[in-house]
């Protein structure tokens, strides 16, 4: 009895806490933002039933989660004698220029993103992780550093951001964690799975690519092989045409990250 009373209070408050971003507007008018939501806590309500049942809690064995693999083309997997150090679900902007060609394509000047902690939900609960990525996106971003994940009250676990122009950074030291810092390179690219979440209400226009990125000089925390996968909305429109010469587009993602 111990056991299920513990599982239903780890998933209320992982999953059913109140919100912390600031839910769209007019969401009532808005179905398809209203149908992601209901799934998502239809898939919560079920797995709080199943918990009930358990004879024990879940323990979260990283050796238990298994990365997305993009079909129908896969990335790289991660090298061999690596092992998953952390899983985060990242939520922020991706963010571009224009200039006066209204016909050009905008051109992408790097990511900004806070990062929740998402290791347990990968190794016990990895349909609900499946889809946090989309739900996250369904309440407005209104800073880029809020205290928890709405509406799954996961916890800040890092921040991503560009160092330079061409250099991904991720911060993982918080004062609650120090998963350690890893500056990046990309290493491989596959575009986002057909029926990847465009954007918020499927307005947007597309799924930012799934990556694989490796770390470089000044990396720390024996982090190696970082993962953005499962990924919703953050593509820009296919040019130029009415866009200020600098804009952002809201996205979320999963992060995976190994280390040696």
């Amino acid at each position: 009895m111990l056991y299920s009373i513990w599982m239903v209070s780890a998933l209320c408050a992982t999953a059913l806490s109140a919100p912390t971003l600031t839910f769209s507007s007019d969401a009532a008018a808005r179905p398809v933002e209203m149908k992601v939501l209901s799934e998502y806590f239809q898939m919560l309500g079920s797995k709080v039933q199943e918990g009930k049942k358990m004879a024990q809690a879940p323990v979260c064995n990283m050796n238990n989660a298994v990365m997305p693999v993009a079909s129908p083309k896969p990335l790289p997997p991660p090298t061999a004698g690596l092992v998953l150090k952390h899983v985060a679900i990242g939520r922020g902007t991706q963010n571009y220029s224009c200039g006066a060609n209204q016909t050009a394509a905008p051109v992408a000047l790097g990511a900004l993103a806070t990062l929740y902690n998402a290791s347990c939900v990968a190794s016990t609960y990895p349909t609900l992780l499946a889809m946090l990525p989309n739900v996250a996106l369904q309440f407005n971003l209104t800073t880029t550093n809020q205290a928890t994940l709405s509406p799954s009250n996961l916890a800040i676990s890092g921040h991503h951001y560009f160092s330079n122009a061409s250099t991904p950074t991720f911060n993982l030291d918080t004062p609650s964690l120090d998963l350690g810092f890893a500056p990046c390179s990309k290493n491989a690219s596959v575009s986002a799975p057909a029926g990847a979440p465009v954007g918020q209400d499927n307005k947007g226009n597309g799924a930012v690519a799934w990556l694989k990125l490796l770390t470089i000089d000044g990396a720390t925390g024996g982090l190696e092989e970082i993962y953005r996968v499962n990924t919703a909305g953050g593509n820009p429109p296919a040019t130029c045409a009415g866009m200020p010469a600098t804009f952002e587009v809201q996205y979320a993602a999963e992060y995976w990250f190994y280390e040696s």
